[in-house]
């Protein structure tokens, strides 16, 4: 498993806690932040966007994802989540099934961090493939490359 600076976590961390009052939750009230960590060593930060049309929304981590990957980015190396109803982000926030696999198609499993995070100093790590064991990814075999 790779290892990453504890103060390199500790921003990942900060910059999700930070993005949550962005969150626009008009009808769930559940407002979530996210930040990735790229391997070029940025972050990326993103946020909940519902819409009226509900399955128009986008989850915050798949919203820090596509900010990555907008900038050029194409491996994530540690993503760190959180929130709650109208902001309170002291219970655990998991990733849902969709971002999980967003999340497998630009990092190693085995090595991803995800940070399921209740304050700046109270958080919970997991491997992606801790969350998303068995997964389908883009090295699956006989899966064509677009390359």
């Amino acid at each position: 498993m790779q290892t990453i600076e504890d103060n390199t976590l500790k921003a990942l961390v900060c910059r999700a806690l930070d993005a949550v009052p962005r969150a626009y939750a008009p009808y769930s009230h559940f407002q979530v932040g996210a930040a990735v960590l790229a391997g070029s060593g940025r972050i990326y930060d993103g946020v909940n966007v519902e819409n009226a049309s509900y399955p128009a929304g986008i989850c915050a981590e798949r919203n820090a994802i596509a900010h990555a990957i907008g900038s050029g980015e194409r491996h994530v190396l540690a993503i760190a989540v959180c929130g709650g109803r109208d902001g309170d982000v002291s219970g655990d926030c998991f990733p849902c099934g969709i971002c999980r696999q967003v999340m497998r198609e630009f990092c190693n499993p085995d090595e991803c961090l995800v940070l399921v995070v209740r304050s700046a100093e109270s958080y919970r790590t997991f491997t992606l493939a801790d969350l998303l064991p068995q997964s389908f990814g883009p090295d699956a075999p006989g899966l064509r490359s677009l390359d």
